[in-house]
């Protein structure tokens, strides 16, 4: 079973690979001169929802939810929603703990105290 830092790391790599998606996306559009269109507006559901969704499926390790929550958004509006998640999770656990938010976000990456 893989324990909580295993989950966090694996989570994170898969963000990096939705901002990377992101970018690819970006240059894409740039090329081509396309424009946001009527499809985009139809995706623009509530952001935070969606973030709540992809993460919660990123730690169970369902890719198909993960995929559905991501098409919800732009990668872009995911991006900023993981994000805003991660700093509001370090500051309650931070909160929590009665430590600086610099040493949970180190011990929840396993890296040794600064």
């Amino acid at each position: 079973m893989i324990g909580r830092q295993g989950k966090v790391i694996r989570l994170l790599g898969r963000i990096r690979e939705a901002w990377d998606r992101s970018r690819a996306a970006r240059r894409t559009d740039a090329t081509t001169g396309t424009e946001t269109g009527a499809g985009e507006r139809a995706r623009s559901r509530n952001l935070f929802d969606a973030t709540a969704a992809y993460v919660s499926a990123g730690v169970d390790d369902d890719r198909d939810r993960m995929d559905e929550a991501a098409d919800r958004v732009s990668p872009e509006a995911l991006s900023f929603g993981v994000n805003e998640l991660a700093c509001r999770a370090v500051i309650a656990l931070a909160r929590e703990r009665d430590e600086s938010p610099r040493d949970v976000v180190r011990a929840l990456l396993g890296l040794p105290a600064a």
